[in-house]
């Protein structure tokens, strides 16, 4: 009897689980896919969307909210309707237990009596705010523009916010529209997680484990790296979408595409969860690139909210080795080494394995970026110029109950609040500058027809000689020069438009004190430069040739002409001109602390400090880069120099000078032939040889000038021994036997970061590389300057703590600190020292 009633009990157990076990699994899988603001239901990628107009029993709406269609709409069939609300909105889903994907889809389309524009909102879920603020077409905006700024070809009208939460029952989902705004909502899908789609402790970079149990999760980007997009229908277990990679990075030609679509698995059943076999097919791979360094890494930039943690999901699987130690790698997260020594083989447990590794790193309040980097392992591994990456997620966590960032700075570098009326501005402004082209292009003809009319006169009222340059607001293509022949500005027919201020001679000579030679700030080979003063208060520096002169016309064209499509915070601007009676002056902004160099030597002004040194370089990098890639062909200065490097009252460095200034060469040539100008010392020695002018031809010049910031003396002083009389020939030597710090300016010994300077070396010894193909480009040294500079500031900020940093470890966990401030990129790694080496 007690043998009968033990069964009967254990039967009973085993019935209740079995009953738990099936009732658990039914909330488990039980899905919901709602298309807002309609009656009827809609089949869309084999899935039909139930109409939340329509009775039912999966969900309840608030009776809140108007249905709207849009009759007109030839695309998806789910974003033909919505549902708009000015007051709250809720949605409430019972009967759900443990992780689900939470999508709120968005599109916007012309509602009656409402400018979707201008609508704002919030959302939260059981209590988790998951934006703030939000306005579609702004969001949808800035993540067009992000495309368009990658030369991506892909562009959406529609949005969609993902969510993963753990849900006990209930799920209550509320729209609250801003203060006197609106929103609105297109579908909501929420599909169950089945499997286990993130462990409770994830890596943290740097060291030890976080525990993300229980956390709210946004995610931010989910991309197949190598792969074409993966629409949602080809991740049929969890309906998720995976983009293409290569309009986040930053140069695409350095990872090469791989793929293997037969004998890929799974390590375990578990991970089919994770990820579609479809991902794990395909791969990327480091390219051979000729760049600055033979060894380079993949790099990957994200735009992120300050602020938050994230998880960031890295997916891998070996398509080509077969056995372990033959592609070793290092993975960068914001720059901090995440894994040493990568080897997906040894790993994942073979080839065609897939495989997933979950890191977790902090953003602070300052950032908004969020760099992937993978490069090559230490000199001596098996492999060190190869890695592999065949997907990439990342995910936001929440904070205190909030997953969202109501000023989320886009692509453009503003709020998103400033894109809210994205789309009506964009309308009205190509509706406008229609107009004023039309209205500029009849102006211009009438104008051109006047002058042909007046141009046979010319002679009769005009001397020989010089004559004015500007007639009616252009720049005519040809002048007669002080021989009475012709001349064209750098062999060009079409004519410029002209830039500023046309200032009358009595003007000049009001603001100068009749060229009162106590307010000369300076002399050059265009003649004399005057502080001069113009009627609104505004300080100018005043730059006069020689009216009797028949030299500078040349270079007064190409200074006007360049600067007439140059604008830029280092580019000194150009005020003005002045060409009366067969003047040649040039009004440019007023650089209150002069020239570079006489902050470096041969003046009595105090000198500058490392810092101010470092911030006067970058400043000059920027503006040079921006000469280089600003323009269709770019434009080479030619007379890059500290004396053309100048100063504002803040110490923000400006490129000034321009009057040598070209053109660069065509998209089919290489260089531009020419007669060698420029400074002697500055000289690029290729182009010398050759006549060849390339941007290169500025880089050299630039590296001369780093030497010259850093040792504080002359480029050529003849009355120095014979070997030290070229300062570049004399620098490189040092810098070859790496010991520059024997020649540095004595000033800077002990108040300079010794690392920073000797980084700063390498900097302008790759510069002065003979050959114009082995110097970086000004973009690449922009880079690297930053870095030093925010290396100096870290060991300044040690410095104030520690009074030595001596040992290798220290000085290592320095190295990973300033590059997580820098938000730079790791370029390689340095083969003594087995650091980082990085693009900026």
């Amino acid at each position: 009897m007690e043998k009968v009633q033990g069964r009967g009990v254990l039967g009973l157990v085993f019935l209740v689980t079995l009953v738990l076990s099936v009732s658990s699994g039914e909330a488990q899988s039980k899905y919901f896919l709602v298309n807002c603001g309609a009656n009827s239901s809609v089949n869309v990628d084999g899935r039909r969307w139930i109409g939340d107009m329509a009775p039912n029993d999966n969900f309840t709406v608030s009776s809140s909210g108007v249905a709207v269609t849009d009759s007109t709409a030839n695309g998806d069939s789910l974003y033909k309707t919505a549902r708009i609300f000015d007051n709250g909105l809720n949605y409430t889903f019972a009967g759900m237990q443990g992780s689900y994907f939470v999508r709120l889809h968005f599109c916007p389309f012309p509602f009656e009596n409402y400018n979707v524009n201008v609508s704002s909102f919030s959302v939260e879920a059981n209590g988790l705010k998951l934006v703030t603020d939000f306005n579609v077409p702004g969001e949808i905006s800035v993540k067009n523009l992000h495309l368009q700024n990658s030369n991506s070809n892909s562009s959406s009208l529609s949005l969609v916010k993902e969510y993963i939460l753990a849900i006990n029952d209930v799920l209550l989902v509320e729209f609250i529209p801003s203060k006197g705004s609106f929103g609105f909502i297109n579908a909501i899908e929420i599909v169950p997680v089945n499997g286990t789609l993130f462990a409770d402790s994830v890596s943290k970079v740097g060291g030890s484990n976080a525990n993300v149990s229980g956390w709210g999760i946004e995610t931010m980007y989910r991309l197949n790296v190598g792969g074409q997009e993966i629409r949602s229908n080809g991740d049929s277990d969890l309906w998720r979408k995976w983009e293409v990679d290569s309009s986040y990075m930053i140069t695409a030609d350095a990872g090469a595409e791989i793929k293997n679509t037969s004998n890929v698995t799974y390590a375990s059943n578990n991970d089919s969860w994770v990820a579609p076999l479809l991902v794990y097919e395909t791969a990327r791979i480091m390219s051979n690139a000729e760049v600055l360094e033979k060894k380079f890494n993949m790099s990957w930039k994200f735009e992120v909210d300050p602020d938050f943690d994230y998880l960031i999901r890295f997916h891998f699987c070996e398509l080509e080795y077969d056995k372990a130690n033959q592609r070793i790698f290092r993975v960068y997260i914001n720059n901090k080494t995440a894994a040493d020594s990568f080897d997906v083989y040894a790993l994942a447990g073979g080839k065609n394995i897939a495989y997933h590794h979950d890191y977790f790193d902090a953003v602070s309040a300052k950032v908004n970026t969020l760099w992937i980097q993978l490069g090559p392992a230490a000199t001596g591994s098996a492999s060190g110029t190869d890695a592999l990456l065949n997907g990439l997620e990342i995910f936001k966590l929440s904070r205190s109950g909030n997953l969202a960032y109501a000023d989320r700075i886009g692509s453009t570098g503003k709020p998103a609040s400033h894109s809210k009326s994205w789309i009506l501005w964009v309308g009205s402004g190509a509706g406008a500058a229609t107009v004023l082209i039309i209205a500029i292009a009849c102006t211009c003809i009438f104008c051109f027809c006047k002058n042909r009319r007046n141009e046979m006169n010319d002679t009769k009222d005009n001397p020989p000689g010089w004559r004015p340059l500007f007639m009616h607001g252009a720049v005519v293509s040809s002048i007669v020069n002080a021989k009475g022949g012709d001349q064209t500005l750098n062999g060009s027919v079409a004519a410029s438009t002209r830039v500023g201020r046309r200032f009358t001679l009595s003007e000049i000579r009001a603001a100068t004190d009749n060229f009162d030679d106590s307010l000369v700030i300076g002399v050059g080979g265009f003649g004399k430069v005057y502080r001069g003063e113009i009627e609104d208060g505004t300080l100018a520096a005043i730059k006069r040739s020689n009216p009797q002169s028949e030299q500078g016309l040349a270079e007064f064209e190409t200074e006007i002409e360049m600067l007439s499509k140059l604008r830029h915070r280092h580019l000194v601007s150009l005020i003005g001109f002045c060409d009366e009676q067969n003047e040649m002056i040039l009004v440019y902004e007023y650089m209150a602390n002069g020239t570079l160099r006489s902050h470096l030597f041969g003046s009595d002004f105090p000198p500058l400090t490392w810092k101010q040194r470092l911030e006067a370089c970058i400043g000059a990098a920027r503006g040079l880069h921006y000469l280089h890639t600003g323009a269709d062909r770019g434009i080479i200065h030619r007379d890059v120099k500290t004396t053309n490097i100048l100063l504002c009252e803040n110490f923000v460095a400006k490129v000034a000078d321009f009057g040598l200034s070209k053109d660069g060469p065509a998209l089919d040539h290489t260089h531009v032939s020419t007669a060698v100008k420029g400074s002697f010392g500055y000289l690029d020695p290729e182009y010398f040889r050759r006549q060849h002018l390339t941007e290169k031809s500025d880089v050299y010049s630039f590296g001369v000038v780093l030497f010259e910031v850093i040792c504080s003396r002359p480029v050529i002083n003849p009355s120095l021994p014979k070997d030290q009389i070229n300062l570049a020939e004399w620098a490189m030597k040092w810098q070859r036997q790496r010991s520059l710090e024997t020649i540095i300016d004595p000033r800077l010994r002990g108040s300079a970061c010794p690392e920073s300077l000797k980084k700063f070396g390498d900097i302008a010894e790759k510069c002065l590389a003979d050959e114009g193909k082995n110097r970086p480009t000004m973009g690449e040294v922009l880079w690297h300057l930053e870095y030093v500079l925010q290396f100096h500031e870290a060991w300044i900020r040690t410095q104030a703590t520690e009074t030595s940093i001596t040992s290798s470890q220290a000085l290592e966990d320095l190295e990973l600190r300033v590059a997580e401030d820098a938000q730079q990129r790791p370029l390689s790694m340095d083969e003594e020292t087995g650091r980082p080496q990085y693009e900026g």
